[in-house]
Formats: structure tokens, C-alpha cells, sequence
């Protein structure tokens, strides 16, 4: 079965690497302390997570009206810059 839904590309560089940090917020009474969307109770690991479940932009702003695109392209930013710094540890064989 081929897999038919179209793809929707998101430019990161529209919104900047370095612009996210006006978006996306550490408090840490909110949500564990996780970063979260202009200090919103949504978590940027909620909405990566509907995204990686299929969810448009689009369909994450239509259910959640406080959100905008330019959260979303934030929280990808944010993604992509942690990855930039992720260690890797390899596993004892």
C-alpha cells in the first residue's frame, strides 16, 4: 500500500535557528520543566510528537488555536539545534 497523504515542507529558515528562543520557554513549574511553546502548558515534545504522527501543521494550529506555524517551525528549530548537540554513546557489545 503506498502511502498517499502529501507532503507538506516546512523551511526552518524562515523562523531562523537562533529565533526560536523567543517561542520556546523553560519555566520549571510548567510541564516538568520541559521547554514548552511561549509559555503555554503545550510541550515542544507534544508537538513534535503529533507531527511524527502524521498531524499537518495545519491540523495541530486548526486543534489548538493559541498555537501559530511560527510555534511549530520553532519547536522544529529547537529540535534540529538539540540534535546538532547530541552525544552518542556506543553500547558495550
Amino acid at each position: 500500500m503506498e502511502y498517499t497523504r502529501p507532503v507538506i515542507r516546512i523551511d526552518v529558515r524562515r523562523i531562523g535557528m537562533t529565533n526560536f528562543r523567543t517561542i520556546i520557554t523553560l519555566e520549571p513549574g510548567k510541564r516538568g520543566g520541559k521547554p514548552t511553546v511561549r509559555g503555554l502548558r503545550i510541550a515542544v515534545q507534544d508537538i513534535l510528537g503529533w507531527l511524527a504522527s502524521g498531524m499537518t501543521a495545519e491540523e495541530i494550529v486548526a486543534d489548538y488555536p493559541e498555537l501559530n506555524r511560527d510555534d511549530i517551525l520553532a519547536c522544529l528549530a529547537y529540535a534540529a539545534e538539540r540534535e546538532k548537540h547530541a552525544v552518542w554513546i556506543k553500547a558495550a557489545a
